[in-house]
């Protein structure tokens, strides 16, 4: 079996859950989410429209292939991983206070010119630290800000735009977005120009570091507070009989 279309034969079983736990994260009717292979973040997930009537293997090719397609059934479909996005994401959220302490932000989006045929949707964790994160090419691709990246919630609002700009996004020409991944390094939090990779996962990873001792120290004040409170409070007068 290719590594392309791995994918797309896992949206086709007719009993997804019979994939090993290392692959199966999670699975609906409509739905099936697996582990990124080779995750760009330390919470990395695919998010896969099971192939169902009346869509044809062929119309879950990609996004753009998907936006061709009826437009009730394209959205049908969106909303479908959309909702089993927002169930990962509580997920991975759940796991990242038994894990680490705190909370911090998880994205859902698609690449325009994926790698992997059959749609899939990434939900990934902000802080794209990771060993497989290797090159420019995998971090622009992850990139919130540049364009790469098309955050979910942007590609259902298309829907309710004027038909001619749903039009015009829908195309997604590879030869638009393509260059986009040999942009310059910059730091998507501060925004700041990187030399060269090696900086890049450095800085990322003091980003993320600074961000959980906030965030950790935070929530250490505001339980503190809360506790304060509580011994503080006067306790209640007996009731008189």
């Amino acid at each position: 079996m290719s590594n392309l279309t791995v994918l797309r034969s896992y949206a086709q079983m007719t009993k997804p859950e019979s994939l090993p736990p290392a692959i199966l994260f999670n699975c609906s009717e409509t739905c099936l989410t697996v582990f990124d292979a080779f995750p760009k973040a330390i919470f990395h997930f695919l998010v896969l429209p099971r192939v169902r009537p009346p869509l044809r293997v062929s119309d879950l090719t990609d996004l753009r292939s998907l936006l061709k397609c009826e437009r009730k059934n394209a959205r049908a479909i969106l909303q479908d991983l959309s909702d089993e996005a927002d169930s990962v994401k509580k997920l991975v959220q759940e796991e990242m206070l038994n894990r680490y302490g705190f909370q911090w932000q998880v994205w859902a989006g698609f690449h325009p010119a994926p790698s992997m045929e059959h749609l899939h949707l990434h939900v990934i964790s902000s802080d794209l630290c990771s060993p497989k994160l290797k090159n420019k090419k995998h971090y622009n691709s992850f990139h919130p800000k540049l364009g790469f990246f098309l955050h979910l919630s942007d590609v259902l609002s298309w829907f309710d735009a004027v038909p001619s700009y749903f039009e015009m996004m829908s195309q997604l020409r590879k030869k638009d977005y393509e260059p986009l991944l040999k942009e310059d390094l910059t730091c998507w939090k501060c925004e700041g120009a990187v030399r060269n990779m090696p900086t890049l996962k450095e800085h990322l990873q003091e980003e993320w570091d600074d961000e959980r001792r906030r965030e950790k120290a935070r929530i250490a004040k505001k339980n503190a507070s809360l506790k304060s409170r509580e011994v503080s409070q006067p306790g209640s007068s007996p009731s008189q009989g």
